[in-house]
């Protein structure tokens, strides 16, 4: 049995997520919490006291630059992700970057040359690929449980009560589709391919300046489509369908999900069948133990940003500017 050494991990700011997703993914992963870097040392100290992570540091770069950190996660506002990613790649520091990778199509661009570059190894923090429950609903589609699948129906919305939280700047590069909506275009790009042929949606908007909910399509060959809502201002809802020739497939969280979650199969012939859309682990846990297998050299690396993340970037690029009304074909 191999072994893969324990990653002493870094966490550049002191976002909710990291405190709620990535280090109960750690823990279970058998990773270490090393450090947490803070703009504010006071801040990043308490954070680190409060959430078991060894030791705090003043500033980001500081952190990048520490010979005592193995692998960095960017939980930061997205529009500091291409900032200080790129630091941290030409560092030669793995990183775990939340989703999205970058804000806008040009910064994912020129980060993703800056990983190339470099060969640095970076994700883009969509854990759910990682999941056993995505090997369950690819397994139902590659064995023909219902048929060829036509149309993915999708939908992430949560509810903002803080007006000042950052998903609602526009400077900051928040908004519905950004946060959330990116969760649909990458589960559709994980089933039907990263090729769609079309971007249709629109949008409401609110907050300083984002869209507060967003709706639209993207159209694949074949008429193969995803259907997709997001929001920020309803009860929490991931439920999403995959509708085939021969059935469907209803997953009620194909993103994070957990002991309560399931994956139903519904034949057009047949009975129902339900299979648990948790192993009981955090949803961060698979991601986190692949990756620190992969910069340990014990597994090859897999669904690295280089290879996945233009196609969601161009997407999401696509589905903002139909939003706004805007004639443009989809980028090349």
């Amino acid at each position: 049995m191999t072994i893969t050494p324990a990653l002493r991990w870094g966490i550049i700011g002191t976002a909710n997520i990291a405190r709620a997703a990535f280090l109960p993914g750690l823990r279970a992963a058998g990773g270490t919490a090393s450090a947490v870097a803070g703009r504010d040392l006071a801040r990043a100290e308490r954070f680190a006291a409060d959430n078991g992570v060894d030791r705090a540091v003043a500033g980001y770069q500081s952190l990048i630059d520490d010979p005592g950190i193995d692998a960095l996660y960017i939980p930061l506002p997205n529009s500091l992700h291409a900032e200080w990613t790129t630091r941290a790649l030409e560092a030669g520091k793995p990183v775990l970057c939340e989703k999205p990778l970058c804000g806008t199509l040009a910064d994912t661009e020129r980060v993703l040359g800056v990983a190339r570059q470099t060969g640095t190894l970076l994700w883009e923090a969509f854990v759910f690929p990682f999941g056993e429950h995505m090997r369950v609903i690819r397994s139902l589609i590659d064995d023909g449980s219902i048929g060829e699948l036509r149309e993915v129906q999708s939908g992430f919305h949560f509810s903002i009560g803080r007006p000042d939280d950052i998903r609602l700047s526009a400077g900051l590069e928040g908004g519905a589709l950004l946060d959330v909506g990116c969760y649909p275009v990458r589960l559709a790009q994980e089933l039907l391919g990263p090729g769609y042929l079309s971007a249709w949606a629109v949008r409401e908007t609110g907050g300083a300046g984002v869209d507060i909910e967003t709706w639209g399509t993207l159209g694949y060959s074949g008429g193969r489509r995803l259907l997709l809502s997001c929001g920020m201002r309803r009860g929490y809802d991931t439920f999403s369908r995959l509708l085939g020739t021969d059935g469907q497939i209803h997953v009620s969280n194909p993103f994070h999900p957990g002991l309560d979650d399931e994956i139903v199969l519904h034949p057009v012939r047949g009975e129902t069948t339900r299979f648990p859309a948790s192993t009981g682990e955090p949803s961060f846990t698979a991601a986190i133990r692949h990756i620190s297998a992969a910069v340990t050299g014990t597994e090859p690396p897999r669904l690295l940003a280089a290879d996945a993340s233009l196609p969601t970037a161009r997407a999401l690029h696509d589905l903002a500017a139909a939003a706004l009304g805007s004639d443009a074909a989809p980028s090349t």
